[in-house]
């Protein structure tokens, strides 16, 4: 029983913040690549499969995290469990959010000085 609700927690939160983040950095997103790349058509391109690969990276890995779910057997167990794996959705996503604003901005200087 405690798992099925963890299961249900987790879902709901990590999906939720995953959609939202992706969202965030969609919309916030395209001002800055139109700073690196100075081309519209470019930087929508661009933007459209950064988020469709953040999409795909993040919630396979929810949906791959499942299956290594540990039974839990009271209502501790289930707070930690869920915490845990919830936090470390969010420390990837900040990693690859970070990734993501480095490669670009060295691709950028790559283009510049060319």
């Amino acid at each position: 029983m405690f798992n099925i609700i963890s299961y249900v927690v987790f879902l709901c939160i990590s999906s939720y913040i995953t959609i939202d983040v992706g969202r965030r950095c969609y919309h916030e997103g395209k001002a800055y690549l139109q700073y690196l790349l100075h081309d519209d058509d470019l930087c929508l391109t661009i933007n459209r499969i950064l988020l469709g690969c953040y999409y795909l990276v993040n919630l396979g890995y929810i949906a791959i995290s499942l299956t290594t779910w540990t039974t839990i057997n009271s209502i501790e167990d289930m707070m930690t469990v869920t915490a845990t794996r919830i936090g470390f959705i969010i420390l990837i996503l900040c990693a690859l959010h970070y990734l993501n604003i480095f490669i670009l901005y060295f691709l950028r200087n790559k283009l510049t000085l060319k």
